[in-house]
């Protein structure tokens, strides 16, 4: 059987020279070894019409069934547009805040969005990694470009943004490229903070959050635990989160910059929202020397828990009630809340009084979505931070980790190299169903042709005994090649052995062009979609 993501066994080398985000929708061949899609999707098809401006009934009638557009178009159908990873999203690197927060998703959504994904026509697999940071869906497309084309569709839609906006800023990585992102972003090499461990923990939830989950299946399930074990190996051995920080404790630098003699001492501080990170930021404001510090909640079990771990921190638990008579009396205000709408508004931050000593209010807002509108910032009485200029902060210590990332890419190579040996070996279950259904057609279509040829009068039991010849004689054809093709060994050169046994099987009997099993799971999810 094929090893388990994380094993120890090898893998061919995978190329690795290529570009961090692929914004093209048709990258170029030679730096997506692993796909020979074109993005090419006619605009004729009804499956895939503007609904926008709906074709009359007539004509969409005349057109062929999706399945049979899928054959013919000048897209070449399902023979040049194979299955594969993909990841396509919005992150920190490649678009602004204001457009990562109308695609967050949040964690208790992410199962229903699996679903949702894994009912169109050609995703087969799909999970969701949503931060503040980032909104990337990874997926297993049955059709390259079909299943792009079906979730930048639904991104569009859930967002409001404009499918040209999308892919102008959007990561869109194939394959190879996909898991090697995932891996960089596990390992905190693609964080607004080098190395930091939040991170981890994120991609360690989506797992959690897809357990029994229809649609978070074996190739995207293994890729993830595949990340978290990167990611953790990273982190073992380039000690590359020491002395690092996460989003919020850059928050907390950034303030500490803002304020006068750098220091908590004499300021009003109100953190609002102490969940994950609202908490990461309380924890780094006690050690960064705040004795004292304001905390607005809902309910006031969260804060007593924090209490009970920092005994010689003041943490002053307000209800949300209380929330702007509290923000009018603070210097610094941290916000970090699930809240879709801003907490604070221009209209309300304009009637607070000047901070201490007649200085501006200062906002940390490490929300998304943000809790604090943006003309706030327009305001003469107040200064606002949202997580886009915390690099400010990253800039000052990133460079002391640059050694460490070059030492955890190396590491990534590695697992990248076992995670596609992984993947591959599951393609060689693939080869022998496809090969079994070729040469089964062929010994059912010569086996009816014999029987043509002997009348009507053959009896039941010589039609029985030349069934169990035609059998018996592909069985033992079938045994030899079969033995080559299954993956039974972790084994270096054995593994690399049954891959090239695959690729030559494949390639002999012209089984990569065989679209019957990819043809059988868009039938049913197209009659799936019509109940």
């Amino acid at each position: 059987m094929a090893a388990l993501p994380g094993s120890s066994s090898a893998a061919t080398a995978i190329p690795t020279s290529s570009a961090r985000f692929r914004r093209s929708l048709r990258p170029p061949p030679s730096q997506l070894p692993f796909t020979r899609a074109r993005f090419s999707v006619k605009a004729t098809c009804p499956l895939f019409s503007d609904n926008n401006n709906p074709r009359p009934q007539s004509d969409v009638v005349s057109k062929p069934s999706p399945l049979e557009f899928h054959k013919t178009s000048a897209a070449d159908g399902y023979r040049k547009d194979t299955s594969c990873i993909v990841c396509i999203g919005l992150n920190i690197h490649t678009a602004p805040v204001e457009m990562r927060e109308k695609l967050a998703i949040s964690e208790d959504r992410w199962p229903q969005v699996i679903k949702d994904l894994c009912d169109f026509n050609h995703i087969e697999e799909a999970a969701v990694l949503s931060t503040c940071n980032r909104m990337e869906i990874y997926f297993v497309a049955l059709s390259q470009s079909r299943g792009v084309k079906e979730v930048t569709d639904w991104m569009s839609k859930v967002s409001g943004i404009s499918i040209p906006e999308l892919r102008e800023h959007q990561v869109l990585l194939y394959n190879a490229d996909a898991t090697r992102h995932l891996f960089e972003v596990a390992a905190g090499l693609d964080s607004l903070v080098l190395g930091e461990g939040q991170i981890l923990a994120q991609v360690k939830q989506v797992v959690k959050a897809g357990e029994g989950v229809p649609g978070f299946g074996r190739k995207i399930g293994g890729l993830f635990k595949q990340a978290i074990s990167v990611g953790k190996r990273v982190r073992t051995e380039t000690n590359i989160s020491t002395g690092s920080v996460s989003v919020s404790s850059a928050a907390v630098e950034l303030a500490l910059m803002k304020l006068p003699d750098s220091s908590f001492a004499d300021a009003e501080v109100l953190v609002v929202g102490p969940g994950k990170m609202g908490k990461l930021v309380i924890k780094h404001l006690a050690a960064k020397g705040c004795r004292r510090m304001v905390v607005v909640n809902r309910s006031e079990e969260k804060v007593k828990a924090i209490q009970r771990e920092l005994k010689d921190v003041e943490i002053v638990f307000r209800p949300i009630s209380e929330m702007m008579a509290c923000a009018a009396e603070a210097d610094v205000i941290f916000t970090s809340t699930a809240s879709e709408s801003p907490l604070f508004s221009v209209e309300n931050v304009q009637k607070f009084p000047l901070a201490s000593n007649g200085r501006k209010r200062l906002f940390v807002d490490i929300s998304i979505p943000r809790n604090v509108e943006a003309g706030v910032s327009d305001l003469e009485t107040a200064l606002v931070y949202n997580v886009d200029d915390l690099k400010e902060v990253v800039a000052a210590n990133k460079e002391d980790r640059l050694q460490k990332a070059a030492e955890a890419r190396e590491i990534i190579i590695d697992e990248l190299n076992k995670f596609e040996a992984w993947k591959d070996s599951l393609e060689t279950t693939l080869t022998i169903k496809k090969f079994r259904a070729y040469v089964e057609r062929i010994r059912a279509s010569e086996m009816e042709k014999c029987l043509s040829k002997m009348g009507n009068d053959v009896s039941k039991e010589h039609k029985d005994a030349i069934y169990a010849l035609s059998m018996s004689i592909v069985n033992k054809l079938l045994h030899g090649p079969m033995q080559h093709l299954r993956c039974d060994s972790n084994n270096h050169s054995s593994l690399n052995e049954v891959l090239e046994n695959m690729r030559a099987v494949n390639r002999m009997y012209d089984l990569e062009t065989d679209e019957s099993l990819i043809e059988e799971k868009t039938k049913v999810k197209i009659g799936r979609a019509k109940k």
